[in-house]
């Protein structure tokens, strides 16, 4: 119902959207949450955008739709089979121009931006990687976000696991601690919502 209430489809949206859930991985964002992103990156200027974790670019094609024509979002993956998957669709949207793939992994490219001088220049940074480097992402990317930037945490609920105190594989854990970290870091606005399977928004002050 949520869907069919509020998210406005897109014939290749559509289509890679199908793609991914039917995906053995399954790891793309939901409709709903990336709806959220297409209504909440125009309203703060968004020109410049990060993601951390790319799978079959979903969320990435999603973002680009709404960044203005000189806009660009940079994708950080590890898995070429996955990205493989997206640049079709990328490109017959149109979209491939605003989107940077960089494939190594995403500690090397966040580093490298940052040694870059691109630290304070990123109006938007989703992450949605793996999870036990989740403290290390979301460090990196407060370095590069600017000053009233968004960064948006994926999984944060993560299907409610992080709740079961009995529960600590490695990854619950790393969710739970950033969860923890978020919520108590001054440097932060910080509101965590129920879209998808939890998604936790920050704005650096």
């Amino acid at each position: 119902y949520i869907l069919k209430s509020s998210f406005r489809h897109n014939p290749i949206m559509d289509r890679l959207h199908q793609v991914s859930i039917n995906h053995p991985c399954a790891m793309a964002a939901t409709p709903d949450e990336v709806g959220f992103f297409q209504f909440l990156l125009p309203m703060i200027n968004a020109k410049k955008a990060l993601e951390i974790g790319v799978f079959t670019g979903f969320t990435t094609l999603g973002i680009a739709m709404v960044l203005p024509d000189d806009g660009k979002i940079i994708g950080l993956d590890i898995n070429k089979e996955f990205t493989d998957i997206a640049i079709p669709f990328w490109k017959e949207a149109g979209l491939d121009h605003k989107i940077d793939l960089r494939l190594q992994p995403a500690l090397d490219s966040l580093n490298q931006l940052i040694a870059n001088g691109e630290s304070q220049t990123f109006d938007f940074i989703f992450i949605d990687a793996d999870k036990t480097n989740y403290g290390n992402y979301y460090e990196k990317s407060l370095q590069l976000i600017r000053q009233g930037g968004i960064i948006a945490v994926d999984n944060t609920l993560w299907g409610g696991r992080v709740a079961d105190e009995s529960i600590n594989d490695p990854s619950t854990q790393a969710i739970r601690n950033l969860n923890k970290a978020m919520l108590e870091d001054d440097r932060v606005e910080i509101s965590m919502l129920t879209v998808g399977d939890g998604v936790t928004l920050v704005r650096k002050k």
